[in-house]
């Protein structure tokens, strides 16, 4: 039986090193309590009744000023659609995007999620290998030339970290255009970018109307806040718009209204800054700590996006077995092979470093170390 992708859940709390939490301990609590608050106590009439089912409208204007500025994204409110994460706006795009038995585009390794809304819309899934330079648009061309979709991530590919290359960038593009493709674009936790401003999304230099682009709040802000958000291109507005008619409001409106304030506000600018010299600190001691305890074993790739770290693992471990000697001694690690569609496997490990306390790194890379040694094969 295939080992679950991911780190083991031990427990609720998160623990070194489960991949995808944010840093939950500076997050401003209190602050997001009083907007929360402040909100519910002058709530209308109109938002205590739920709300457009595209989403809050002072959310919508929010984000489209935000994304605008910050990842150089082409859009205006009417084009925003509020979801409930990012699985959701994936499940909803490939939903009206595909027929039944179209190919799509996925990256290998990439985000399980975007397998199984492939699988969800009836579709053929695709793997496309991504290496350095990211998805790897050649290959996909040559195995499904007519795919309907492609899901991405090319600001920080999720597991490896890689980006997408410029002139990558531009051929993917171009393909969508032939094709009359779609292209998903998960921006999930670009923002967080070490040094330097954010790259430019992909649907900053999308000139043909190809590009959905999808966000979350559950890594820039906390996993509880189950908000996230498409950016539909003009074409397509009137088709979300309309399946959005029958539907209830993709989440609270209270909420909705009250992180339409935190944007707007400036709060959440302030907590990004925040977070970006904290998770280039928390990266920065990740790989010190795994250079003193793990070094011949573990080999990390370079990390300056985000808040998780890849890691090959020299020949002869297994990927799972050093997963689940780790799970055994308390520390929680993602096997890289898990996250392969195809054939091709590579060994590794996937670390998050978002939840983890500087101090608290070599606690965990020496329990890391012990479960090597476990694992070592004789």
């Amino acid at each position: 039986m295939a080992s679950p992708v991911g780190a083991p859940r031990l427990g609720s709390a998160p623990r070194a090193f489960r991949p995808g939490v944010p840093a939950l301990d500076l997050f401003p609590t209190a602050l997001w309590g009083r907007t929360v608050s402040r909100v519910h106590s002058r709530a209308s009439t109109a938002l205590l009744d739920g709300g457009d089912p595209a989403g809050h409208a002072s959310l919508r204007e929010a984000i489209a000023t935000h994304v605008s500025a910050a990842r150089g994204v082409h859009c205006v409110p009417a084009q925003v659609f509020i979801t409930g994460g990012t699985q959701q706006a994936i499940d909803e795009v490939l939903r009206l995007a595909v027929r039944p038995g179209d190919s799509v585009w996925i990256e290998d390794p990439g985000y399980a999620g975007a397998r199984r809304a492939v699988l969800s819309a009836r579709a053929k899934p695709v793997p496309v290998p991504v290496d350095s330079e990211g998805l790897d648009v050649a290959v996909g061309i040559t195995r499904a030339p007519r795919a309907r979709a492609a899901v991405v991530v090319p600001s920080h590919q999720y597991p490896l970290g890689s980006t997408l290359s410029l002139a990558r960038r531009m051929a993917l593009l171009q393909w969508a255009k032939r094709s009359r493709a779609v292209i998903i674009e998960d921006d999930y936790d670009s923002e967080f970018r070490h040094r330097g401003r954010p790259l430019t999304a992909l649907q900053g230099l999308d000139d043909w109307g190809c590009v959905v682009y999808v966000g979350t709040f559950s890594k820039s802000m906390f996993p509880g806040l189950r908000l996230g958000f498409l950016i539909a291109p003009p074409a397509w507005v009137d088709v979300f718009a309309a399946a959005r008619s029958t539907a209830s409001a993709p989440a609270s409106s209270l909420e909705q209204a009250a992180l339409a304030a935190f944007l707007s506000e400036g709060h959440f600018a302030r907590h990004l800054r925040r977070m970006r010299v904290a998770y280039r600190e928390r990266g920065e001691a990740l790989l010190d700590a795994l250079r003193a305890d793990c070094a011949g074993a573990l080999t990390p790739r370079p990390c300056d996006t985000g808040m998780q770290a890849c890691a090959a693992l020299a020949a002869p471990w297994s990927d799972v077995r050093v997963r689940d000697e780790a799970a055994r001694l308390g520390v929680e690690v993602a096997a890289l092979s898990d996250y392969f569609l195809g054939r091709r496997r590579e060994s590794g490990l996937v670390f998050g470093f978002g939840c983890v306390r500087p101090e608290a790194f070599r606690a965990g890379t020496r329990l890391l170390a012990r479960a090597l040694d476990a694992a070592r094969p004789p």
